[in-house]
């Protein structure tokens, strides 16, 4: 099929096919009262949010001369220092240097926006490669800011000429079309606001600040399966955010999802760029993915989509480049998604098979080997220490087959996403969205469905079928298991980034940037849905409190605020009761939690909460050697009070529900 010339009359078929998607998306809004789910007052604070950036802007952009778009870059930035912290982006800063330094070893020097992807490609090989000595106590924040300060200096040339190479880019860039560049920098910047949040996050209080906390404090990690069943799990995401905290001394997620913000973004530019969009598609490209809502609860956090995200978007990158020696840095980003999930690695499959049927035939199969060498040293030191101490290289899953005697012998589940793998899936995570992740209906955005008309349009074009193909695989092999969206949210922000392009010609640039704008602003009234983080007041209390993050906190985890409360050199195990609110993983090691996280334990309460003497769980205090306790006032049964009572416990702080008790030390027991 021919495709016509952007100055030539585009068919009507197109436009009709491109308008039943809109049509879909209109019916599905009232049929499934997904309009009612609009977040009206959280959208206009989005909204309040550009015009205060815009209005920052604009003193920058006449006093400086530069270009409003550059301006606003600026505004985000500062805002995100402000929020995050200076010295958590100042560390973040020396990080991504780096990677920089350490990855233009490994990238294609013809590569687009080849800067940010070797940024990217760095930070995988240093996660990869501290994987493997993470339990050595050799992780102090001096050591890790010399070694990579040593590796910027012996680049410093190579990192100039980057960044001047950059910086062209980026001017040529914003100077094809000013305004569609200053509307994607705005998304971005309001999408970049989710890094401005302390952490919030279940997983992340419960699991992923563990790492960092003990870097910070041991400059080791100590996993322990008997205590934290994922304490194993692939961990190279929350490697690098211990070495930014480490780095910082303080938490600092909000600032390296900043940065993995900014590299999935301009890996979507190469995308773009590579596969020959004209200008309006790639600013398209770009816009569609900024908009995407889930990007404010994965920004929010330490769970691994972010990055995932980041590094399939630079894999898909450098599979459509027209570039030689790509198989170095495509074996780094493989390993990097297998490093930071295994559900990353599998769901990548289908790019690795269409981009060993694109480049065949291979030059030279010797080079296979080395470069699966490579794959294996930055892939799977978590897999391989896990098998090691537990018997279970992905413990907890698949531990039927395993049998490790740290999580019972059945496969772990999660109950509430098994809607059913049917053909209806992808509309209803659009309009049904709350059965599929933790978030409002048309949390997930619309692109799925709006644009359905132009993932049809591509099918129609020979020479991007097999591409099209292979990134829809992508998007639904994470499905296939458990209905969970979160899950393919890397392969659905490729997917927005690959319909535009070719839409020009098919539909004319005036009808494609009125669609693309139109599913962007949809995507922005809902954005707040995409999580509680967003929907709920924490994102204003934190605006209102800058550099302090006490009335958040206050609001949502007190017990974030009650744990600092802890005595200076108090070494004390501390037990949370409420297995809903296991948020222990920030005292680095000191806690335990009766949640799932910990099946021996969760049984053990479980049987103490039927002891209404409350010996049980006095007796369990006294086994566990516990000296603090956390205690949920609105879900505490009788016998967990007996039971403090039972062992003497005073209650030391309260924050509203949310109390702490101190437990004397019985005779003869040893302290931890």
């Amino acid at each position: 099929m021919s495709v016509a010339p952007p100055s030539a009359t585009p068919a009507p078929w197109p436009r009709l096919l491109v308008a039943a998607g809109v049509l879909a998306t209109f019916a599905g809004l009232i049929a499934h009262g997904t309009w009612r789910a609009l977040p009206i007052e959280r959208f206009a604070l989005s909204l309040a949010l550009a015009l205060i950036a815009w209005l920052l802007a604009w003193p920058l952009k006449r006093w400086l001369r530069v270009s409003w778009t550059t301006a606003l870059v600026a505004v985000w930035s500062a805002a995100l220092m402000v929020y995050a912290g200076p010295l958590q982006v100042l560390a973040t800063a020396v990080l991504g240097l780096g990677a920089l330094s350490i990855g233009l070893g490994f990238t294609p020097a013809a590569l687009p926006a080849r800067t940010a992807l070797a940024t990217t490609v760095g930070l995988i090989v240093i996660a990869g490669l501290t994987g493997w000595t993470i339990t050595l106590p050799i992780h102090t924040g001096w050591l890790w800011a010399v070694a990579l300060l040593i590796s910027i200096a012996w680049q410093r040339h190579a990192l100039l000429d980057a960044a001047r190479t950059a910086m062209t880019g980026w001017n040529q860039a914003v100077a094809t079309s000013p305004q569609a560049a200053m509307f994607c920098v705005m998304l971005l910047g309001l999408a970049s606001t989710a890094c401005w949040l302390p952490a919030l996050q279940m997983d992340d209080l419960t699991y992923h600040l563990g790492l960092p906390t003990q870097l910070m404090q041991h400059a080791r990690y100590a996993p322990a399966a008997e205590y934290q069943v994922w304490s194993f799990a692939p961990w190279a995401g929350d490697v690098l955010h211990g070495i930014v905290s480490a780095l910082s001394r303080r938490e600092a997620h909000g600032a390296l999802n900043g940065l993995w913000l900014a590299l999935a973004a301009v890996a979507a530019w190469s995308i773009a760029s590579s596969l020959r969009a004209s200008t309006a598609e790639r600013w398209a490209s770009l816009a569609l993915f900024a908009s995407l809502p889930p990007l404010v609860w994965i920004a929010a956090g330490m769970q691994t989509e972010l990055a995932a995200t980041a590094v399939t978007l630079t894999l898909m990158a450098v599979i459509v480049a027209d570039a030689p020696g790509r198989l170095w840095v495509g074996a780094v980003l493989f390993a990097g998604l297998f490093a930071l999930k295994l559900v990353h690695g599998m769901a990548a499959l289908p790019l690795l098979l269409y981009a060993a049927w694109k480049h065949r035939p291979l030059r030279s199969w010797r080079r296979l080997a080395p470069a699966t060498l490579l794959f294996g040293a930055l892939a799977l030191s978590g897999y391989a220490q896990s098998w090691l101490a537990t018997g279970n290289p992905v413990l907890p899953i698949f531990n039927p087959a395993f049998q490790s005697p740290y999580f019972p012998t059945q496969q772990f589940n999660d109950p509430r996403w098994h809607a059913g793998f049917t053909p209806d899936l992808l509309w209803r995570i659009t309009f049904d969205t709350d059965r599929h992740v933790e978030g409002w209906d048309g949390g997930y955005g619309f692109v799925l469905i709006a644009l359905s008309g132009l993932w049809l349009l591509q099918l129609f074009r020979p020479g991007k079928r097999a591409l099209m193909l292979a990134v829809t695989a992508v998007v639904l092999l994470p499905l296939m298991p458990m209905q969970y969206a979160r899950y393919a949210f890397p392969g659905v922000a490729v997917l927005a980034v690959l319909l535009p392009i070719g839409g020009e010609a098919a539909l004319g640039r005036r009808v494609l940037l009125r669609l693309v704008v139109g599913v962007c602003a949809l995507n922005l009234a809902y954005q707040a849905n995409a999580s509680w983080l967003h929907h709920s007041a924490a994102l204003k209390r934190t605006i209102r409190s800058p550099f302090d993050d006490t009335a958040t906190l206050q609001a949502y985890l007190p017990e974030r605020l009650l744990l600092r409360r802890l005595p200076e050199g108090d070494t004390g195990l501390v037990l949370a009761t409420d297995p809903e609110r296991g948020f222990i993983a920030e005292l680095g090691g000191r806690g335990r939690t009766v949640s799932t996280h910990d099946p021996s334990l969760a049984a053990a309460a479980l049987r103490a909460k039927g002891d209404a003497s409350g010996t049980a769980w006095a007796e369990l205090f006294a086994r566990e050697r516990i000296a603090w306790v956390l205690l949920n006032a609105d879900t505490a049964s009788p016998a967990l009070r007996a039971g403090l009572a039972r062992a003497g416990a005073k209650r030391e702080a309260a924050l509203d529900s949310i109390e702490l008790w101190r437990r004397p030390a019985a005779t003869g027991e040893v302290s931890p």
